[in-house]
């Protein structure tokens, strides 16, 4: 892929995963899909729907990785990881680096990557997504902040691949 056609790869996944997370939520779903959609990279609907799980810091936990930056996780490691039959062959250190660029540049961005660092850092306080109140709460005070950490996330795998 050129320098060209991946930037604008990188912008459209920006763009989709920007707006099926503020349609649809579950972070790592819509980034997964936007990465899908716009560079392919290995990721199949199986990927996608095993993915679910990962959301809000894990089965809604909040303790977890954020379900953004999961999803870019699960995204490089589709395209770079290490192959099942493979897994007496090494470590496989190019995807744990790649990942840990991701790691690195979210947390910069962001000031922390367990999902209820975002929550502090976007609405000064953390949730119990499992109290539906919470969760209403929650979903009101973060307005666009997760749907913008998806959508970078999605552009800065693209344009790691």
């Amino acid at each position: 892929m050129s320098t060209d056609d991946r930037e604008a790869a990188a912008a459209q996944a920006e763009r989709r995963a920007f707006e099926m997370e503020l349609a649809y939520g579950c972070c790592p779903q819509c980034v997964l899909a936007a990465v899908k959609e716009t560079a392919g990279a290995g990721i199949t609907d199986e990927t996608i729907k095993a993915s679910h799980g990962l959301s809000g810091g894990g089965a809604l936990m909040g303790s977890g990785a954020c379900g953004a930056l999961t999803g870019g996780l699960v995204a490089l490691g589709a395209k770079k990881g290490r192959d099942a039959d493979k897994l007496d062959k090494g470590r496989g250190m190019a995807n744990f680096n790649a990942g840990k660029q991701l790691v690195d540049r979210f947390r910069a961005e962001f000031g922390g990557v367990t999902c209820q660092e975002l929550q502090q850092e976007f609405t000064g306080r953390t949730w119990d997504l499992w109290n539906a109140a919470e969760y209403k709460g929650f979903s009101d005070a973060r307005g666009e902040k997760c749907a913008r950490a998806s959508a970078l996330v999605a552009r800065w795998v693209v344009e790691m691949l």
